[in-house]
């Protein structure tokens, strides 16, 4: 017995709904993302240092946070997954800018760490501003489309630039609603733009004038013995948390002996060139990516403490976790870790 044919209108009704689901689930962008553990990478691959004494039976650790963005699909299954959060995307900056921001700032927690290494193995060095540029250009402020993120401004009004001090001292004296000719280099070439300037709140109820845009400034940390010269190597990490990691594999390599003593070291925290280490976002995701690495000993800094503790209990994880203010009470800690013995007969420990 046959059955009656659905009326072809009813069809494309069906599918145009599924249609339309897909879209809705998979394809619909969404304010939010989802974020969940990311790596612990080794650090002594990433930076090195020219006369450096590379010995290391340990390592130490960088640990990140994976960020996707989130479809409905995604939002869903991360409600099963409880090491998964739903956070708010930042409308502030597209892509281009999100990824040139944290890249910025991850140029700066490396030369922070450098600045401090050098400052704790009491090495004479030198900081020089390379250039001031763009980081992010306000969506909100559509008058300041002359600029992109990554414009290095080269000068304002035949005026050098080069750092931002020079910047604000240009500008100081003009007003809002003056134009100024700024030099700029984007993508390897030199252009002139005419930009009016527009009044900035200071945030303290004052005001001053600028762009109206986010800026920058790329350091270069230069030491007097070019033995003691640090290179890092590219990578596709952004963000400033990776600074304590870095000063301690920097301070490693700069001093004789293997400040590792044979553990698995992973840790977070900002730097300052005087050794603070600073409160950083995710620990919960980077705890457990340290634990799944192998970590035996996890840095963090005080402010992120009692997350990071919450988590290792959930997780009933045996990883030591140490709170730290400062790069020095880090160095102190590991100074009373008894050193590890390589077995070279059998390869163990």
């Amino acid at each position: 017995m046959l059955r009656p044919k659905m009326p072809r209108g009813r069809t494309l009704a069906y599918l145009l709904c599924l249609a339309l689901l897909v879209y809705v689930v998979v394809y619909m962008p969404t304010s939010y993302t989802i974020e969940r553990p990311g790596s612990a990478d080794e650090v002594k691959p990433m930076v090195s240092v020219a006369g450096g004494d590379p010995e290391e039976n340990g390592t130490f650790m960088m640990t990140t946070v994976s960020v996707a963005y989130a479809n409905l699909a995604l939002m869903g299954l991360s409600l099963l997954d409880s090491d998964a959060d739903i956070g708010k995307r930042d409308r502030d900056q597209d892509d281009d800018e999100y990824r040139i921001t944290q890249q910025y700032y991850m140029n700066s927690s490396q030369s922070s760490a450098v600045a401090a290494a050098y400052t704790e193995a009491g090495i004479d060095f030198s900081v020089e501003t390379e250039y001031a540029f763009i980081t992010t250009v306000p969506n909100k402020d559509p008058q300041q489309k002359e600029f992109i993120a990554g414009d290095k401004i080269l000068g304002v009004d035949d005026k050098a630039v080069s750092t931002l001090d020079d910047l604000r001292d240009i500008l100081e004296p003009r007003k809002a609603g003056d134009t100024v000719e700024v030099e700029l280099e984007r993508g390897g070439k030199k252009i002139e733009q005419n930009v009016r300037l527009i009044e900035i709140d200071n945030g303290d109820g004052t005001q001053r004038t600028g762009f109206g845009v986010s800026t920058g400034e790329v350091l270069s940390v230069e030491p007097d013995n070019p033995d003691d010269e640090v290179v890092f190597t590219q990578t596709q990490v952004g963000g400033p948390s990776a600074g304590l990691m870095f000063t301690l594999e920097i301070y490693n390599q700069l001093t004789p002996g293997d400040l590792t003593r044979g553990y698995r070291i992973a840790g977070t925290g900002t730097i300052k060139a005087d050794g603070t280490v600073g409160e950083i976002g995710g620990v919960q995701h980077k705890v457990v990516a340290a634990r799944e690495k192998g970590a035996e000993l996890f840095f963090v800094p005080r402010a992120n403490y009692e997350v990071a503790k919450h988590k290792l209990e959930e997780m009933d994880s045996s990883m030591t976790l140490v709170p730290v203010d400062k790069l020095e009470d880090a160095l102190a800690y590991i100074d009373k870790l008894p050193a590890k013995v390589q077995n070279t007969a059998t390869g163990g420990e």
